[in-house]
């Protein structure tokens, strides 16, 4: 069966997109009206901008998502997916490709997400750090025993796991971590703590958005981040989609999920080939690859 998968924020790089649009009249077509939706030419700082500018939470999540919705669109029937998954922010570009969302509405609500995140970031200062080399029981009960706002944000793969919260809960936490054994417990340049509770007041800001949007049944069951679990209905997609931002990645569940349910393929639609990679630390068995242009 074949699956596709969808990067989240991190994934940027300045030309992203530039040979779609030079190549594809659709691809050109969707671009332009994403810079219409958005109120600035976003093309502009994906292709010929600064590493700095895509940097930018208002500008990376609506140019990876772009990236990787056009890219399945212009591919037409080539993209022929049994199963979809994104990680976090690229939950959103599986849901408009796999036509639960319209690429529309799919755009707005990305840009909304970026804009609340961004929001929460400033009214509270945190940040994220991966840990490296621990099994994942061992991080959660770290981060259990921290007086501080600490918790499991991204469970990457087997031995790699992002923590999220506070300033001084991180720092203490990555001591903790190397005492532990860690390999590395490596700060992360972010804005914030993501997929942790400091992201509450942009969750309540998104809910509503989300919930005002209408959502179709996908063409394939999506494994989402909150649970690993496939959905195809699309309230619980909404529900799901509510409370990512409070919640942690599930990537490595996601992984064996879709492998037990019969993944023999995984293709990565978008910047970069760091899913590909964590297919890979799952069961290196399994085929993976990723695709950026034409």
């Amino acid at each position: 069966m074949k699956a596709f998968v969808f990067p989240g924020q991190g994934a940027q790089f300045v030309g992203m997109g530039k040979e779609l649009y030079e190549n594809s009249p659709l691809a050109k077509e969707l671009f332009e009206k994403a810079n219409e939706i958005l109120g600035f030419r976003i093309t502009d700082l994906m292709f010929d901008g600064t590493d700095e500018d895509l940097r930018q939470t208002k500008v990376t999540q609506p140019a990876i998502f772009l990236h990787s919705v056009i890219l399945a669109k212009v591919l037409g029937a080539d993209f022929n997916p049994q199963m979809v998954a994104g990680h976090s922010l690229g939950e959103f570009s599986a849901l408009v490709a796999s036509g639960a969302l319209s690429f529309e509405d799919g755009l707005i609500l990305v840009s909304k997400r970026a804009m609340a995140m961004q929001k929460a970031c400033e009214k509270e200062p945190s940040t994220m750090a991966a840990i490296l080399g621990l099994d994942d029981e061992t991080v959660e009960k770290i981060c259990g025993e921290i007086d501080d706002v600490v918790v499991p944000a991204n469970y990457n793969s087997p031995g790699q796991l992002v923590i999220s919260g506070s300033i001084s809960g991180i720092s203490t936490a990555c001591e903790k971590m190397k005492e532990a054994g860690a390999k590395r417990a490596l700060p992360l340049k972010v804005g914030g703590a993501f997929h942790s509770p400091l992201m509450e007041p942009a969750r309540v800001e998104l809910a509503q958005a989300i919930e005002s949007t209408t959502f179709n049944a996908p063409l394939c069951p999506i494994y989402q981040n909150v649970d690993a679990m496939a959905y195809t209905k699309p309230e619980q997609i909404k529900q799901n989609l509510i409370a990512q931002l409070t919640s942690p990645v599930r990537w490595t569940q996601t992984m064996v999920n879709m492998i037990n349910d019969g993944a023999t393929s995984f293709t990565e639609l978008g910047p970069g080939a760091v899913l590909q990679g964590l297919v890979k630390k799952v069961n290196r068995e399994i085929e993976a690859t990723s695709l950026q242009s034409l």
